[in-house]
């Protein structure tokens, strides 16, 4: 594995970094006090080719490598990594309606959703069905020339801001293998949004209950195959903790960029805090691990570039380290900042905030444990 970034990559990275902060940087402080969920900057994202980085083409996507996309990812949660989250979650619905779209879906929402006019919210996790996702109880039962859509889902970040829904229901009998997957207008008529949550973090995305009741979707609203839509979200999955797991290694960066100033111009007993041996340990463990996790989902990426069979299983140990080492990151650069890490003045306690719930979304850290330790004992998986 080449563990050199090319200079186009290079270049696309700095490219994020600018985008980051010249439009994150400077709002993502006001977004989160205020809870505020900013289109505009989702557009202007859009411009960039952020809003379809690995979609494909034929809709408007740039089509690049998973591995691409973290380096952007990387890059913008350094300054925002609630904003970047939304980001990702929209990339990943937007690449399954490129990928498992009827054409229909695909000319109606696809270069709106590239191009970041509009937005996608992904619907899995619902009230009663969280880690086990195969248990879901949305139901979307065939009707002629239909679907009519009931049930309800839990934790969906953008709801009620989002342009298009991409919902995982029941189709079948129970288990995974009635699941399927659908594309649909998110202000149809019997969808009900509930209030917005109140979070710890991740305040600049709406997080909000929808209720689906009787609502009537068209046949080509259908991803894919009947059936195949918890094969479908499983697919996303993989993604999407890779995704997570870099917005965790991006905050850590910003986290080990806003130490690195504070450490230089901070002075106690007569010297700067750099010069104290305690301190300069605890930077380079946060350094360490900040490289360490950044290797790791970069590996993951590749393997799920590449379609190795057991690329899954190198997203689950991305996302469990990353997002382990590098909120402990952010929770040790706060310390490094004393009192005023935990003033708003500062970033590290948002920061903090908003990487907390990387442990528990797109699979708990517990469950990301569970699915490495079964290829490793029962499977017989060789990580050499």
């Amino acid at each position: 594995m080449d563990m050199e970034l090319s200079e186009e990559q290079l270049s696309f990275a700095k490219s994020a970094k600018d985008f980051a902060f010249g439009e994150l940087a400077p709002h993502a402080a006001h977004w989160d006090q205020e809870c505020i969920f900013p289109k505009a900057a989702f557009r202007r994202a859009g411009e960039m080719g952020f809003c379809a980085i690995y979609a494909d083409e034929s809709i408007g996507g740039l089509a690049l490598p998973r591995l691409d996309a973290t380096l952007v990812f990387e890059e913008l949660a350094a300054f925002d990594p609630s904003t970047t989250a939304f980001l990702t979650i929209h990339n990943m619905a937007t690449w399954m309606l490129g990928k498992w779209g009827t054409e229909s879906v695909r000319e109606q929402w696809g270069p709106g959703l590239s191009s970041g006019e509009l937005l996608a919210s992904y619907c899995l996790t619902e009230p009663g069905a969280g880690s086990d996702a195969a248990s879901l109880l949305t139901q979307a039962s065939l009707q002629g020339d239909h679907y009519l859509l009931n049930g309800s889902k839990a934790f969906i970040s953008g709801a009620g801001e989002t342009d298009v829904l991409i919902v995982m229901a029941r189709t079948g009998a129970a288990g995974a293998s009635g699941v399927s997957a659908f594309a649909l207008d998110a202000r149809l008529e019997g969808i009900e949004y509930g209030r917005k949550e109140l979070k710890m973090g991740w305040n600049s995305q709406s997080t909000r209950q929808i209720s689906f009741n009787n609502v009537r979707i068209p046949l080509s609203a259908l991803l894919g195959q009947e059936g195949e839509g918890f094969k479908i979200a499983m697919r996303g999955l993989d993604g999407g903790r890779i995704n997570i797991a870099t917005c965790s290694v991006g905050a850590a960066q910003g986290a080990l960029d806003a130490s690195r100033q504070y450490m230089h111009e901070r002075k106690q007993f007569n010297q700067p805090l750099a010069g104290f041996q305690a301190l300069q340990f605890k930077y380079a463990d946060m350094a360490t691990h900040t490289v360490a996790a950044r290797h790791m989902v970069r590996l993951a990426a590749c393997k799920l570039d590449a379609g190795h069979s057991d690329a899954s299983t190198y997203c689950a140990m991305a996302k469990r380290l990353a997002t382990d080492l590098c909120f402990q990151v952010c929770l040790d650069a706060q310390q490094l900042h004393g009192g005023y890490g935990y003033l708003k003045d500062y970033p590290l306690e948002r920061l903090v905030r908003d990487t907390r719930v990387h442990q528990i979304l797109e699979g708990t850290n517990e469950i990301m444990r569970v699915i490495i330790a079964r290829q490793l004992l029962e499977k017989g998986m060789d990580v050499r």
